[in-house]
C-alpha cells in the first residue's frame, strides 16, 4: 500500500490529479500540499474530496498541510507547484521562475523522503526534472517527469480517429521535447500490431496536421478555458497506477538518458521507460535517420536550457 503526496494540490491540475489518484486501489494515503496561507482552500478540498469518498464508497487516509517536511513517508510525491502557463505564453518562458521553486522543494524532498519517486509535473517539465534530479541528489530512476506521455496519447487519439479503429489498437511514441521540438516516431507507429507502413492509407495520413494539432493542443485548451486539467490529471493517475501496480509498462516520460538513444544523451527528456515500483529506467531504442536528427535537435534544446537555468539558480546562491 503507498502514501501518495501532491505539492501544489491547490492548482487545478493538483485537485484534479489527487481525486484521479484517489481511485488507484494501491493508494491508502495521500497528502495535499499547498503554500501557506492556503490552509482553508486545502481544508475546503479534504472536505469536498472526503465527500466524493463517502458516495464511491472509497476509503483512504486524507491529510493536508502546507509543510514540506511532511513529505516523508511518501512513496510518489507528485510537484505541480509553479507558474501556469499563460494564453501565449510558451512553457520555456517559465524556467527560471520555476527553477526556484522546484530547486527548493526537491532539496527538502531529497532530505525527507529519500527512498520516494517524485513525478515532476511543473513547466517546462523537462528542466525542471533535471532541476529536481540535481536538487533533490535522489537517483535517477527515482525523478521523473510527464514529459511527452500526454502528447503521445493525444496522438494514439488521432490515428484512431484517423483510421476508425479502437484506441488500444494503436501504439505510438513521441519523445524529445515536450514542446515545439518533440518528434513523433511513425517508424514505431503500430496498429492492430501492423506497422502503419504497411497499411494501405498510410500515404494519406495527414502527419503535419497531427503532429500541429498535438502541439498546439495544450495552448488551445488554455485559451478556451484557461488551463489544461483533465488531459494533465488523467495522465498522471496513468503513471501513479503503473507505478504502485508493478506493472513493468514501457511509457513515454521525461527522464535522464546517458547515451541510450544513438548515443545522445547527458540530458531529461521524453524517452520511452519501463516504469515499475523501483522506479523509472530508459529503453534503448533504435530510430530512423530523420528521426535521429529530430530527437538530436531536441535534446540539444533542452540541454543547452538546462545549463542555462542550472546556471542561473547557482548565481542566486
Amino acid at each position: 500500500m503507498a502514501k501518495v503526496t501532491i505539492i501544489g494540490a491547490t492548482g487545478n491540475v493538483g485537485s484534479f490529479a489527487a481525486h484521479t489518484i484517489s481511485e488507484i486501489p494501491h493508494v491508502t494515503e495521500m497528502l495535499l500540499m499547498g503554500r501557506p496561507g492556503r490552509e482553508n482552500f486545502l481544508e475546503g478540498c479534504c472536505r469536498d474530496m472526503s465527500d466524493s469518498f463517502a458516495a464511491r464508497g472509497t476509503q483512504m487516509r486524507l491529510a493536508h498541510s502546507t509543510r514540506l517536511v511532511d513529505v516523508e513517508g511518501s512513496d510518489i510525491i507528485i510537484c505541480t507547484s509553479g507558474a501556469p502557463r499563460q494564453a501565449g505564453q510558451d512553457r520555456n518562458d517559465l524556467a527560471v521562475a520555476n527553477a526556484r521553486v522546484v530547486a527548493e522543494t526537491a532539496e527538502i524532498v531529497g532530505e525527507r523522503a529519500p527512498d520516494a519517486l517524485l513525478l515532476m509535473v511543473t513547466n517546462p517539465v523537462d528542466v525542471m526534472t533535471a532541476v529536481a534530479l540535481k536538487y533533490s541528489e535522489l537517483e535517477p530512476w527515482q525523478v521523473f517527469g510527464l514529459g511527452t506521455h500526454l502528447d503521445s496519447m493525444r496522438l494514439k487519439a488521432l490515428i484512431a480517429g484517423y483510421f476508425k479503429v479502437h484506441v488500444s489498437e494503436v501504439h505510438t511514441r513521441i519523445i524529445g521535447e515536450h514542446g515545439e521540438s518533440m518528434v513523433p516516431l511513425w517508424s514505431a507507429t503500430t496498429i492492430g500490431g501492423i506497422q502503419i507502413c504497411n497499411l494501405p492509407t498510410f500515404s494519406g495520413i495527414p502527419h503535419r496536421e497531427m503532429m500541429e494539432t498535438v502541439r498546439s493542443s495544450g495552448q488551445f485548451i488554455i485559451k478556451n478555458k484557461g488551463a489544461t486539467v483533465y488531459g494533465p490529471g488523467e495522465a498522471i493517475a496513468t503513471l501513479v497506477r503503473t507505478i504502485l501496480g508493478d506493472e513493468n509498462r514501457i511509457l513515454t516520460v521525461s527522464g535522464y538518458i546517458k547515451s541510450e538513444v544513438h548515443g545522445i544523451g547527458d540530458a531529461c527528456i521524453g524517452v520511452p521507460a519501463r516504469l515499475n515500483r523501483k522506479g523509472v529506467f530508459p529503453v534503448p531504442i533504435r530510430l530512423e535517420e530523420q528521426e535521429v536528427a529530430g530527437f538530436k535537435a531536441s535534446v540539444d534544446k533542452i540541454r543547452s536550457l538546462t545549463a542555462e537555468v542550472l546556471e542561473r539558480l547557482e548565481n542566486d546562491c
